[in-house]
């Protein structure tokens, strides 16, 4: 996204910025986002329309070295960081994201698989993390608009990674030509993403060029979303007492129609995995 504070659903979460709108959705009532944000990733902690077995054949093709630095930019709730941990099992990973409610849910999940001592987290905004430019493999994965959009992030993530090293980043693109539906649910222009291949004609401008890439499926999509939606929806009805419960309700079915209404087909998904041409 060229605004960096509009949010599409793939994306980690409205944590990211605390006065942002919602997946397109403007909120006016003073509800807990962070919270919320949380509570709709509790069945689906990848928090990108991404399958389990293809963040592993990700991870697998980065190819990293048993003792690789992991960094994950926008990390949620962990589940990215954590994973490449199990690949790499001499290596460490350093976690950036400003949810507190995220990273504490990365820090029990890190210490009910033994990996406490190898994930260090850091509650802070992504842009200020000083970078070394000495990590191995570098994670974004829907969390570009951090940055302010692809472009950006490849610059500024980029200056983590060593000369040998990966960036994988997950962004959105057109699948098709955007419908007037699709940009009213994400409140986007059509320029505001490009197809799969501007994509990665952006990525070698930058410098970088893919040797793998996953393009999110339907059955990915319908996951992601229906966990997002299902989640947030369980939650207000399970708890009608508390002050967020009739926002969450609203923020989930609104999120529903934009989706189904909307942008489903329209909006695709791409993990890259890049090295430095």
């Amino acid at each position: 996204m060229v605004r960096p504070e509009k949010k599409v659903p793939y994306r980690r979460g409205w944590h990211d910025n605390p006065g942002a709108s919602v997946d397109g959705l403007v909120l006016t009532l003073p509800v807990d986002r962070q919270r919320l944000s949380s509570i709709a990733h509790t069945r689906h902690p990848i928090a990108a329309p991404i399958f389990g077995v293809n963040v592993n054949r990700l991870l697998r093709r980065a190819g990293r070295q048993p003792t690789a630095r992991v960094l994950d930019l926008g990390c949620g709730e962990g589940a990215w960081a954590l994973q490449a941990l199990a690949h790499y099992p001499d290596g460490h990973a350093d976690g950036v994201d400003i949810s507190s409610y995220a990273l504490e849910r990365a820090a029990g999940a890190a210490a009910a698989r033994g990996l406490a001592d190898r994930l260090t987290l850091h509650e802070r905004d992504a842009r200020t993390y000083v970078p070394d430019g000495d990590y191995d493999l570098v994670l974004c994965v829907g969390s570009t608009h951090v940055f302010g959009g692809f472009g950006p992030t490849l610059e500024l993530a980029g200056r983590h990674v060593n000369r040998d090293g990966i960036l994988m980043v997950g962004e959105g693109f057109w699948q098709v030509p955007p419908t007037p539906e699709a940009l009213a649910a994400l409140d986007a222009k059509p320029e505001e993403f490009t197809d799969l291949a501007g994509l990665v004609d952006a990525a070698e401008r930058a410098g970088w060029t893919p040797v793998y890439a996953h393009v999110s499926d339907a059955a990915e999509w319908d996951d992601y979303e229906w966990s997002w939606v299902g989640s947030l929806t369980e939650w207000a009805l399970d708890n009608p007492g508390h002050p967020d419960a009739a926002e969450a309700l609203t923020v989930a079915r609104e999120h529903r129609d934009q989706w189904l209404r909307g942008y489903r087909n329209v909006l695709g998904f791409v993990t890259l995995v890049l090295r430095r041409i």
